[in-house]
Order: C-alpha cells, then structure tokens, then sequence
C-alpha cells in the first residue's frame, strides 16, 4: 500500500536519538546498557525503583554490584563467556534469578538479555523484570511466609511442654505474618459465661493479659463462638452481625479475621487477629490464622491430657497404698473385733454391765475403724461390688425426700428427672453413698441455704474430659446414666477443685471432715466403670457428674444379690487357711461358736496337704492373700478342679484380685466376706456359699 515503510525501516521525519530515549526512559521493565567491560552505561527510571539506587548511581557502577555475594564469581564467569559469543536470551530461560538491592536486600528477577554487537555497538541491554510483582508469584511467597510460620510455632509445640511459651508466641508470629496491629487468645472460663485473656500483643488497655470478656452473642467473641467458623470482619464501623465495642473505634481498628478455637469438638476460646487498615482476608490468611489456632488447641490439650494423666497416676499410687493400709488395718480389726464379740459372750464379762459397757464402746469405736477403711477401699477401688440394676429416678426422688427431713429447713432439694432416663448398672447401696456424699458437701458449702438440685439424663456421647477419665482398661461401654448434683455454694477455686479428690484433703475445720468424701465417690464410680467431673467456680457453686454405665438386660444374669442367709448344719466340717495367727484364731473361734468342726492351716499349701487326707470336708474357708506362698484365688481353682462339691469361700481386707477377675470364671466364682466381719455375717455368708453348692 501507498505509504507502507519496508521492514526495519523508519521514517525519515522521525527524531531517532529523541524517539530511542523516550522509548528507553518510560520502557515498563528495568533496563540496564551495560559494555563490554561490565559497566553500567545507562539506566532507566524502572532499574533506579527496582534496585533501589538513585538515577545517577547506577551510571559507572560494575554490573556485578547487582549481584548476591554468594554467586558473584560464578556470574563473572558466566559474563566473560558470554561477551565471547553474545546472542539473545529471552526472559523465563532460567528459574529462580536473584538480584541484589542498594540496601542489600534481594529480589526475584526475570532476565533478558539483548546484545547490540550486530549492529556495530559493544553493548548488552538487560531488561530486568521484578517477579516478586507478579500477582501468582507474590501469592506463592506469601503461603511460603505463612507455612514457615506455622512450622516455626510446630516445632515449638512439639519441643515444649509449657503451653504458655505458645500462648506468648502465637499473637506475634499472627501479627507479624498478616502484617497486622493485634492478635489476642481468649479462652473461655470453666463456667463458658466469659472468656479470659491469655496473651496477646497491642493489646486494648480493656483486654489486657488476665482481663475477663462477657460472653455473650451479640459482642465480637461470642458470635465467633456461635458461628462455629472462621468470621471475616471488612470494616468494624459498618458491621450489622454484632454490637461492635466502643473501645475497638476508639482503637481505630478497621478490620479483622477471627476463628475459634477448638478441643475435640467442643469451643475453648478464640484467637483473633485485628488490623487499623483496610485488609482483605482471604482463604490464605484465613487458613494460616486456623493453622495457628489448631496448634494452641492441640497445645492446650495435650497439657490438659498430661495433667489429667499424671493426677491419675498420683491418685492411683495414693490409692496403692491406702489399700494396703486397709488391709493390713482390717485385719487388725477382724482380731479387736473378733475377740472383742468372743469377751462379750464370755461367762465373767456377760453378767457385768460395766464391763459389757466397755466391751460395747470398744465395739463402737473399731466399728468406726472398719467404716473408715472402706471408705480408703472405695477410694482404691478395692472393695467389693455388687453390681445390680438401678432405678435412678426412684433413687434421687427417695434420697431428695430423706434430704428435705434432715437437713435445715434453708435447704432446698429439686429433683428434675429426664422422662426417659434409663437404669443404670451399679452397687445400689455404694451409690446412693456416694450421692450422700456430695449432697452433704454440698450442704457444707451453703451455710446459709441454698439450693440442691439431682438430676439424671440419659448421656450417648461422654464430654471429652470424661472420655479422658474413663479407666484404659475398662470393659466398652455404649452408654452411661449423667447423674448431676448442683448446689448454689460458694464454689471451689481451680487449686482445690484440682484436689478434690485426694484423699484427707479437706478445706473444712478440723474435726469437721476426713477428706475422705469425694476421694470416696471417686473410687467408686472408677470401679464401676464410670467417670466423674467436676465443674465449680468461686461465687458460682459446684455441679459434680456421674457417669454411671447403663443397665443393659443381657448384663441381668449373675447381677442380682442372692441373700444365702439361713443356719448352718450341725457339725460342718470346714478346712480354715488364714495366714495371721490371731485372725485365724478370731475365725477358728466363730467357727466354732457357730457348730463347725475346724481344720485350721497356716498357708495354701498345708491346705492341699489336708484336702487330700479329709474326705469329708464340707466347705473351704480362705483368706485371698496368704503371704508368700500361692495366694487364696489359686487355691480356690485348685480346691474346684479336686472337689467341685466343696462349698468356698474367701475372704479378705480388699480383694483387688478378686474384682478384677472374670467372675464368669467357674474355676474362681465364691461368696467374698470382707473383713472385719461378725459372726453373724460369717454365718450368713458360709449359708449362701453352701446354696450355691446345691443349686449347682
């Protein structure tokens, strides 16, 4: 066409010098003309912005200043082979260029290389181009800054052990991350009716370290909790989802990004990150937010859990050795008791009414004895259960109605009873006990009055601190009976509801208590296969739960309590084996006072001895721990496998071998008679070992 120019033509009327600088001057990359020595002879505007020097610096400057220190011998080299055969290279040939700043700082660089040596000039133009720009490129360094914090705070969380070095760290690294003013952890208090705060940075003068938040739905905090999910807040002045804090306008706060905070399910605070600016939180922000949150959490509960687990274990040495107190204690009281029944009914004391008063208040106080080491049984979980179907609902409404008559009249009782709140399996009478037990501490606790309040639900899923309680080694169960008691007290601060358990720790008079209260339920519902929490604050009374395994019906069979009482034929000839001398002098003597004809043996092994030599024994009569030798439960395998007719029955100060057998075991399943014991109940209990033997 008319008016067309050849290619690589210009136009005749064009200024080309005027044209090539305006050209050079507003190109959009960097552009540096270097010669063939490596100067830097010119330099656009674009070169000063990215690499930081002024326009007139770069002038004069070797082309290697722009280079990282660590491969600047490699780029000379590079530079010299490529003056020897210079050719153009387009930008994106090579990954992962770096360019060094004024200030010594580095930048990702695109590089394009164009020598000019073809038409007749010794120069190279490099066009640099700042990647870090591109908006893909700035994402991807941007999830690489956040992955490398999150891993910082994960290597933390996994070399301490104090969770409050991660509290501490957390909000910085949040703040520092997002580039952000303030970063805040709240964590609900126990009664989740106000939040504390547990670290933060910039923060409010209202929400310093230590500080209470109310939670409530409409505030900043409980909306998040309530949402369940992260919350995104563009601008605190225009928000319509809650009541915005006058003080956080006051702060010039604009915008935020908050998630919960969250243990096993279940909401334990929020961590928060608030800003001055207008930011914009995306999924990337967003999901490094949760990645912090997600590691305090874990953090917390891992600390919870090994807390839980090391007061376990205290517990459990604590209750080791009380349960071998008791025995050793029970014994001695099966020896005081014993004798102190075989004084009474002797000719010289049974006439005289000061002595048998004697006899009477020693009775009373080794009694009193008695009750107190199974109490330190129950806590040990060493005593003897007999696990049977429990009505809750009719237990709570009998137990409120004993309550309203013998406690002050200040005292309220309500029972709120779930309608379809099922059976549970447990020791009735070890139950209702352990209700007693809380019931009256919770008295203790309103000395003014106040109110008691039962309640019992069915409880499919196990809060996760219950969860946490439940014995490793229990038989699964599918579900429990929440039994409540709640009393309008004066609460527990956080250091005794952690002792609450202990037993002899008591915060009351001296006088008033043992301590052995609590530390009591708690070996029960432990034995019983049950867990138990507390939940109290100061001001804001004490609600203790029990979860109490369900009554299923196929668990009926061999549940149910045979009563066995009746009197014993004349002449039963019984084979005795009790290691302590006195105790077995103590039996010997109620046997024989009941009729029975004696064989007494020291060990287990002098008792096989006489099993073989005695045709006609009637029943065995065994204490479970004999001292070194074989203990009483093997002895009652082997006495089964010899002389299945033989009626058994053991008996001991605890028996935490007996209760942890299989009871389904025909080798081993007798009549246990704790110590101490009466003659009355040693009667009783031979009676039903000996109804056992005829029912086959």
């Amino acid at each position: 066409m008319p008016g067309d120019l050849p290619p690589g033509s210009v136009r005749p009327d064009v200024d080309h010098p005027s044209v090539f600088r305006a050209l050079f001057k507003a190109y959009p990359d960097a552009l540096l003309l270097v010669d063939a020595t490596g100067q830097i002879v010119m330099a656009n505007p674009m070169a000063s912005d990215l690499l930081g020097y002024a326009p007139d610096e770069l002038v004069g400057l070797p082309v290697e200043a722009l280079v990282p220190d660590a491969i600047r011998p490699r780029h000379a080299a590079y530079r010299a082979a490529y003056g020897v055969n210079p050719r153009p290279r387009p930008m994106g040939t090579q990954m992962e260029l770096v360019a060094k700043r004024r200030d010594g700082s580095e930048v990702m660089v695109e590089i394009a290389l164009s020598p000019l040596h073809g038409e007749g000039l010794p120069y190279v133009v490099a066009a640099i181009r700042g990647i870090g720009a591109y908006p893909r490129v700035k994402q991807a360094l941007q999830r690489a800054r956040y992955s490398e914090h999150v891993a910082q705070m994960g290597r933390l969380a996994v070399d301490t052990r104090d969770p409050q070095l991660l509290l501490q760290q957390v909000p910085a690294v949040a703040v520092n991350g997002l580039e952000a003013d303030l970063c805040a952890i709240f964590l609900l208090e126990p009664d989740r009716l106000a939040f504390r705060v547990a670290s933060g940075i910039g923060l409010l003068d209202e929400e310093h370290v230590g500080a209470r938040v109310p939670n409530l739905p409409d505030t900043p905090l409980g909306y998040v909790l309530n949402a369940g999910r992260p919350v995104v807040i563009e601008n605190y002045a225009a928000e319509q989802r809650f009541s915005v804090p006058d003080a956080y306008l006051r702060a010039g706060l604009v915008s935020a990004v908050a998630v919960p905070l969250s243990d096993r399910g279940r909401a334990i605070g929020v961590l928060t990150v608030r800003s001055r600016r207008a930011q914009t939180f995306g999924d990337d922000e967003i999901r490094f937010v949760e990645s912090l949150a997600n590691l305090v959490a874990s953090t917390l509960q891992r600390a919870q859990s090994e807390e839980a687990l090391q007061h376990a274990q205290r517990l459990e040495s604590v209750g080791q050795l009380t349960g071998g107190i008791a025995h050793d204690f029970n014994n001695l009281l099966t020896i005081i008791q014993g004798n102190l029944q075989v004084l009474e009914e002797h000719p010289a004391v049974e006439g005289d009414a000061y002595a048998q008063q004697l006899v009477a208040a020693a009775a009373r106080a080794s009694r009193r004895g008695a009750e107190l080491t199974g109490k330190l049984l129950a806590f040990s979980r060493r005593q003897v259960l007999r696990p049977s179907r429990v009505d809750v609902v009719t237990m709570l409404q009998s137990l409120a109605d004993m309550l309203r008559r013998t406690l002050d009249q200040r005292v309220r009782i309500e029972v709120d009873a779930a309608p379809d709140c099922p059976p549970c399996l447990a020791d009735p009478g070890q139950l209702e006990s352990a209700l007693l037990n809380i019931a009256i501490n919770a008295r203790d606790a309103m000395p003014e009055g106040g109110l008691i309040s039962f309640s019992c639900r069915p409880c499919e899923t196990l809060p996760a601190a219950a969860l946490s309680d439940l014995d490793t080694d229990a038989p699964p169960m599918h579900a429990f009976v929440a039994i409540a008691i709640s009393d309008t007290g004066t609460g527990m601060p956080d250091a005794v509801k952690e002792r609450a358990f202990e037993p002899f720790f008591t915060t009351k008079e001296p006088g008033r208590g043992t301590g052995l209260g609590l530390s009591t339920v708690y070996g029960f519902v432990k034995q019983s296969h049950g867990a138990i929490l507390i939940d109290s604050a100061l001001g804001a009374g004490t609600t203790v739960t029990l979860y109490i395994p369900r009554y299923q019906e196929r668990q009926a069979a061999g549940s149910g309590d045979e009563s066995g009482a009746g009197l014993l034929p004349p002449g039963l000839k019984v084979l005795l084996v009790e290691d302590e001398p006195e105790v077995r002098a103590v039996a010997q003597a109620f046997l024989q006072g009941l009729g029975c004809r004696v064989i007494a043996c020291a060990n287990a092994e002098q008792a096989l001895v006489r099993l073989g030599t005695e045709p006609e024994l009637d029943a065995l009569l065994s204490d479970v721990a004999l001292g070194p030798g074989m203990r009483g439960t093997e002895l009652v395998r082997q006495v089964r496998a010899r002389r299945p007719k033989l009626a058994v029955l053991l008996m001991s100060g605890y028996s935490s071998e007996l209760a942890q057998a299989d009871v389904s075991d025909p080798g081993l399943r007798c009549e246990l008679l704790p110590k101490p014991f009466t003659k009355a109940a040693l009667a009783q209990a031979l009676a039903r070992a000996l109804a056992a033997v005829r029912a086959g």
